[in-house]
């Protein structure tokens, strides 16, 4: 007959304890006393046969001497047959060398007891859960065993776990549960890989605010059945691949711990979204919802749980962001990117304390004379650990941020400043600077203030700046934008509006704005760079713009001229101005300097 007590295994519950439980802590005090105060061997063998906790008593060399009745019963054998077998093949005790060793130091006497934990297969074939007690007698160095069936209280502890570990709504496997399995995961294997889908429903917030929370979880419910679906015709199950978690609200996860690669991943995600595309009908209500996924895929050597989820969540915010209803697939270098905007807003205000911005100048040129008649002051930031960034990096989340009112008055300051200087140094008509402004320098600070502070300190006079708005922020201005720009007008500074004829482009409009100048988007002026490759409709549109704009009082410059055959027809046409690399590239402010002092000789 095979030992009817299973080993231990991966799951099997073993724990090695150093403190019996009650009963079987009294029961063993109860017989080492008898046998130490000499009662008789007949009262001895009578009381342990009779008794109810099952024992045995076994040898030095661990082999069965006697067993009661209790046991006999506990395991569905006659106790006779237990008798002379050996205690590690009774019990599996030998398959785990821990336990192995806490057995033999009590067999031995040099221990007091040793106790472990063992899930007990029945001859009919059922297991139970039993704590298992050795300790040594006085009795010739015979050893006391003890079992004491625990499986209502193992079975108690099971549901109470599940009931942790699982979702009431859903009954999937809940946050906590998903977590350890991930770690486990993670840590089980070292050649691996790992995937993740990470999922969010669209439009869930709206089912549960309109129908009510009770159809919102009957919704869930309906949701976390698909998914299962969609992960059993992967190949994957609860306990053999594919965990399909809900980690709260409208999240769930579905984790693949033996992952085959990305494409794999994308299938089931392309899988899930065709699922819960397709309508639920639930308590008479026919609901659409959909979802946005991210998708991971990690060597598991070397990976966290929290690395893991970090890069799905950062995914999942991509897919959303991306137009929701779909599944995203984790880009290293986007998610560099990420980052890279990340540590560049979260130093923008310090780098303007720290003096880390610089100005360059791109001259601004007349058409009729090819004579310099301004600048325009164009930002950089020489960051310590990326390099020179252009403002393209950093403009947008100085806006977003609010480091764009420091950052800005700065420049208006320096360009000042600098337009000041050029105009002590050289004799001649002065150039015109050209700043940007942010419309949200005009929201969050005192802008009119700002400039009349400027204007004073540096000694500029007011009608050699020139701020430039872009279409979108001046059209339709009202309210303190626009009481700022006729402020400004009023004081005598120019005021241009950049990249015209990307936005509203309403011209009746301007002649209610306190405009005067047009800069015309190089969209425009890349369709005239050679008379060979030209674009008709741009030559129509900025004739039009140009005319329309002379009769309302406008100047126009154009930018991105990068060619005289693009100067010559513009001048043709009647812009007033251009700037671009057909005459110079941004610079630093000495060499316009050096361009004012060839100009004058």
């Amino acid at each position: 007959m095979n030992g009817p007590l299973e080993g231990p295994g991966k799951d099997s519950g073993e724990a090695l304890v150093t403190q019996p439980q009650t009963i079987t802590e009294s029961s063993h005090k109860r017989w080492r006393r008898r046998a130490h105060n000499g009662h008789n061997e007949s009262d001895f063998r009578a009381a342990f046969h009779a008794a109810q906790l099952p024992m045995a008593i076994v040898d030095p060399n661990g082999r069965v001497l006697t067993a009661n009745r209790a046991l006999g019963a506990l395991l569905g054998v006659e106790a006779r047959r237990l008798t002379a077998r050996p205690i590690a093949e009774l019990a599996g005790l030998g398959l785990d060398g821990r336990v192995r060793s806490a057995y033999h130091e009590a067999l031995q006497g040099r221990t007091d007891r040793m106790s472990c934990t063992r899930r007990l297969k029945h001859a009919d074939g059922h297991t139970l859960w039993a704590e298992i007690t050795v300790t040594p007698t006085s009795r010739g160095g015979e050893a006391l065993l003890s079992i004491a069936d625990i499986s209502e209280r193992r079975d108690l502890q099971e549901r109470l776990r599940h009931l942790q570990m699982h979702d009431p709504v859903t009954r999937l496997p809940n946050r906590t549960l998903f977590f350890e399995r991930l770690a486990g995961a993670l840590a089980d294997s070292a050649t691996g890989r790992t995937g993740l889908c990470y999922i969010d429903l669209d439009g869930f917030k709206a089912v549960n605010d309109t129908l009510g929370h009770r159809i919102g979880d009957s919704l869930l419910d309906a949701v976390a059945q698909r998914l299962t679906q969609c992960a059993e015709a992967g190949g994957g199950t609860e306990c053999g691949g594919h965990l399909v978690a809900r980690l709260g609200g409208d999240e769930f996860a579905l984790l693949v711990e033996s992952s085959t690669g990305t494409e794999q991943l994308t299938q089931l995600a392309q899988s899930v979204l065709a699922a819960l595309q397709r309508p639920f009908d639930l308590a008479g209500q026919r609901l659409s919802v959909s979802a946005s996924i991210g998708v991971v895929e990690r060597e598991t050597a070397g990976t966290t749980a929290t690395e893991l989820m970090q890069a799905a969540d950062t995914t999942l915010y991509w897919a959303k962001a991306d137009g929701k209803a779909r599944w995203t697939l984790f880009d290293p270098e986007r998610n560099a990117h990420r980052m890279t905007r990340q540590a560049l807003s979260s130093t923008l205000r310090r780098a303007v304390e720290r003096g880390e911005f610089v100005l360059e100048y791109q001259p601004i040129v007349g058409f009729a004379d090819d004579m310099l008649r301004g600048v325009e002051a164009l930002v950089r930031w020489r960051h310590p650990q990326f390099g020179t960034l252009g403002p393209d990096r950093f403009i947008g989340l100085a806006e977003e941020n609010g480091a764009i009112v420091p950052l800005g008055r700065w420049v208006l300051e320096e360009s000042c400043r600098q337009a000041r200087r050029w105009m002590r140094q050289h004799h001649g008509p002065p150039l015109y600077i050209s700043v940007n402004v942010a419309v949200r320098q005009v929201w969050d600070s005192d802008l009119v203030q700002d400039v009349a502070d400027i204007l004073e300190e540096t000694g500029l006079p007011a009608g050699l700046l020139q701020l430039e708005l872009t279409e979108s922020a001046v059209m339709g201005s009202a309210g303190r934008p626009l009481q700022a720009l006729q402020a400004l007008s009023e004081m005598g500074v120019r005021i241009a509006i950049d990249d015209f004829g990307t936005g509203y482009s309403n011209l009746a409009y301007l002649s209610r704005l306190p405009v005067r100048a047009l800069k015309l988007d190089g969209t425009f002026v890349r369709g005239f760079r050679t008379a060979r490759h030209q674009n008709p409709a741009d030559e129509t549109i900025v004739t039009a713009l140009v005319q329309l704009a002379h009769k309302l009082g406008l100047t126009v410059t154009a930018e991105c001229v990068e060619g005289p055959a693009q100067a010559e027809r513009l001048r043709r046409i009647g812009c007033d101005t251009g700037q671009g690399w057909h005459y110079a590239k941004p610079m630093e402010a000495d060499r316009i300097a050096e361009m004012l002092v060839r100009v004058a000789v």
